[in-house]
């Protein structure tokens, strides 16, 4: 490890980034006796204890306006159509899910009564049904009371094949909501089901009166998709896509003394670096969103002293994707069709050479720093479901022999082919710092083994937005690599895992909805999946998703780069515990000004 690598580890150890155990672990891997390890890991201190968030206001209002910067504006907000964080993080502000994970990973109740167990008889021992008692008193803003009809159409809602909706496959297991009183429902599943938490906590439930009569194809025409009516702490003023986002405190929130602020305004656009420069330097805004910036930048302005930054541990991975359909054949009018095969990325000879052309450490060390952790595996966190498998490093003399063994030869201008084919790639991802100087090191390395490659950078909001007539959405992936941070809504990985699942392939048929971006099929992965879905032990449930994770990244369908910590810049007057478990807007209903 080199020194400047070191220096960047301790700091990230330090931030809370990097957990110690595998800084200790990344350092034996080095070659560094177990005793300089521990005194290098003195160095970043001891371990941090973090205090127990408390929230202190004694009433609800007279914190102000709260100001948020989001460098990528939500576009949408209805979460269930949503295909990236900034939209779930938009609808948040409104809507809620019967109950949230905190910092640490734990479920607190929202508009449940209590967060069903074994203890209380809310979780069947068999694994066939969970029972959710709802709170009593909560009202939608529109004066409607929140009841089991409202859990029952969000449901049916999602899981209807023609809704088209995101958060389908985390509904899909669940075979029938009964609704047992006005407050009371039981999921019921087809087979034991271990992550029954993933049904109305990955996603917010949605109100009977306004979506039941848009249930399947009318499903985008709802009124509600853009004027949300929720039952959170803030109420529906006014939305203009990409650009602006504005509520205001809702004086019947069912939780007491909350919120703290009258209003809220998200102001979308922008850069990730101006995000971090109106909240610690300027202070002009309370609340800088996932702020993808090199950590010596944010270093830097951190000493402007009007705020800090906050990196929430989680599982969200910043990580190339490679397309096995061809983006550029068209069927029936649409490009990386999944009936279509990819020109040269079904070679496992250059996806193998890909995967040793990412120079992780190097990514982090220029980059990254205390924002990213180096992986080469898709599954991170929490430690039960971590994999010992090693996973390539970075060798450019193995990519171009693994390029050599395939029959790809050099050209006359250096650039590899075989058949006729070339090596040529359109490599894209959103218009970002960090993203195009990762797209720069990849590039320059991929030159180095005799493969070509086109940068492409979208704007952050037509890249991650729910657009389904441009075709440069990362959903339509008309490319031959891709780049993003998939986000962990929650510490079990099973839903997580499914972006891989092939009957989950992205389509014009479900208006590229289908979470399995790639297009790659694997029927090992497919049942390893089904046999991780119902598995109850948890010890065995563990270790069929690490073999998930085994499976999609000893193909190399995609190629892991970094575990990113959610990176939250916060005004330094403004008090708020942000989850790395889901949206940063979890909790919005406990942020005040103190």
């Amino acid at each position: 490890m080199h020194e400047d690598q070191l220096r960047a580890a301790l700091r990230a150890v330090a931030a809370g980034a990097l957990p110690r155990r595998r800084f200790i672990a990344q350092l034996i891997a080095a070659g560094v006796p177990l005793p300089l390890a521990a005194a290098l890991l003195a160095q970043a201190g001891p371990a941090r204890a973090q205090s127990p968030f408390v929230y202190k206001p004694t009433r609800r209002g007279g914190g102000g306006v709260l100001r948020i910067l989001m460098w990528q504006g939500p576009t949408h907000l209805n979460q269930h159509f949503g295909s990236g964080a900034k939209d779930t993080f938009g609808a948040r502000m409104f809507c809620e899910p019967l109950a949230r994970y905190d910092r640490e990973g734990n479920l607190e109740a929202l508009l449940a009564a209590e967060v069903p167990t074994l203890a209380n008889g809310g979780v069947a021992r068999d694994g066939l049904s969970v029972t959710w008692k709802l709170k009593r008193g909560v009202t939608w803003h529109d004066g409607e009371p929140f009841t089991a009809d409202d859990v029952v159409t969000t449901w049916e809602f999602t899981r209807h094949p023609d809704t088209g909706a995101f958060t389908f496959g985390t509904y899909a297991p669940v075979k029938l909501v009964r609704k047992l009183d006005t407050h009371t429902v039981r999921l019921e599943f087809d087979k034991p089901t271990p992550a029954w938490a993933e049904a109305f906590v990955l996603s917010v439930v949605l109100p009977h009166k306004h979506f039941a009569p848009y249930i399947g194809a009318k499903s985008r025409d709802a009124p509600a998709n853009f004027k949300p009516v929720g039952t959170g702490p803030y109420r529906f003023v006014e939305f203009r896509p990409g650009d602006m986002l504005r509520g205001e405190l809702n004086p019947a929130y069912h939780l007491p003394n909350r919120p703290h602020f009258d209003a809220f305004e998200i102001k979308g656009g922008g850069d990730a670096v101006s995000a971090a420069r109106a909240v610690m330097q300027s202070g002009d805004y309370d609340v800088g969103w996932n702020l993808q910036v090199e950590d010596d930048v944010l270093t830097r302005i951190e000493r402007g002293g009007r705020g800090r930054m906050d990196f929430a541990p989680g599982g969200d991975i910043e990580y190339l994707l490679l397309n096995h359909a061809d983006p550029w054949k068209e069927v029936d009018g649409e490009r990386s069709h999944p009936s279509t095969r990819h020109p040269f990325l079904l070679d496992p000879a250059v996806r193998e050479a890909l995967a040793h052309l990412v120079d992780r450490d190097a990514i982090q060390r220029v980059i990254y720093g205390r924002a990213g952790v180096p992986t080469s595996n898709f599954l991170n966190n929490p430690a039960a479901f971590n994999s010992r498998r090693a996973g390539p490093g970075f060798d450019l003399a193995k990519a171009n022999a693994l390029l050599d063994a395939g029959g790809w030869v050099r050209g006359g201008d250096g650039v590899r082919a075989k058949g006729g084919q070339r090596l040529k790639m359109l490599f894209q991802t959103s218009a970002s710092a960090p993203r195009q100087k990762t797209q720069a090191i990849i590039k320059h390395s991929a030159q180095a083994a005799g493969i070509e490659m086109e940068l492409k950078a979208v704007t952050p909001a037509v890249f991650f937005g729910g657009d389904i007539a441009n075709p440069d959405t990362n959903t339509k992936f008309y490319a031959d690599l891709q780049m993003f941070t998939v986000t962990r809504a929650g510490p079990d990985p099973g839903r997580f895992m499914e972006l891989f699942c092939s009957w989950l392939v992205a389509s014009k048929a479900n208006k590229w909805n289908g979470r399995n971006i790639t297009r790659w099929r694997n029927d090992d992965y497919d049942r390893t999946f089904r046999a991780a879905e119902g598995e109850v032990d948890p010890v065995k449930r563990a270790a069929l998703l690490i073999r998930l994770n085994d499976i999609v990244c000893n193909d190399h369908a995609i190629v892991p780069i970094v575990v990113r910590p959610k990176p939250t810049a916060l005004a330094n007057s403004l008090q708020a515990s942000i989850g790395g478990w889901g949206s940063e807007a979890a909790s919005v209903h406990d942020w005040y000004r103190g």
